[in-house]
């Protein structure tokens, strides 16, 4: 993957390793806590995060970016739906550790996802954006992808309804 850069220093992106599970948990679990990015309020536990993480390292579909070595954010995609007639859509999550957002970082992640998931030979890329998230639908578009449609009151969190953004990218 091509690096780029943050403010004068490499982003580096490189599939993410077991290893890695602990600063993935701790990015994962401060959108949880502190965004609607992620619609739960339950943060993850160490065995759930470790076994979540697995099951995209056996897909090979998780990546982090480094700064210096530092693990500054992770993405992965996964189906988008269980059912067999889905198997050629994933859906992506790209988050970036909150000291590090608007420098390239998820930029950097979202190529290397559409890459990977092109290179697996996956025909579409889904994106469930919470409507208010102006950087990551921003984000989104910035790679070609297109908004087919906000879906009203779907989710809730922090004691208010959330509205789903749901944008796609064709690979092939």
């Amino acid at each position: 993957m091509n690096p780029i850069y943050e403010r004068s220093r490499l982003v580096g992106v490189r599939p993410a390793r077991s290893a890695d599970v602990d600063v993935i948990r701790a990015i994962r679990n401060h959108a949880i806590e502190h965004s609607t990015a992620l619609w739960t309020q339950t943060p993850q536990s160490p065995a759930e995060g470790a076994a979540w993480l697995a099951v995209h390292l056996e897909r090979g579909s998780a990546f982090v970016a480094e700064v210096e070595g530092d693990v500054v954010g992770f993405a992965v995609y996964g189906p988008w739906r269980d059912l067999d007639g889905y198997r050629h859509t994933v859906e992506d999550s790209v988050y970036v550790r909150e000291d590090r957002h608007g420098l390239g970082v998820g930029s950097a992640l979202l190529a290397a996802l559409i890459a990977s998931a092109r290179e697996a030979g996956h025909h579409v890329v889904i994106a469930g954006i919470e409507a208010e998230n102006t950087a990551s639908i921003r984000l989104h578009e910035r790679f070609g992808f297109h908004h087919v449609g906000t879906v009203p009151e779907v989710g809730t969190k922090f004691g208010r309804w959330l509205d789903l953004t749901i944008m796609r990218l064709a690979l092939s």
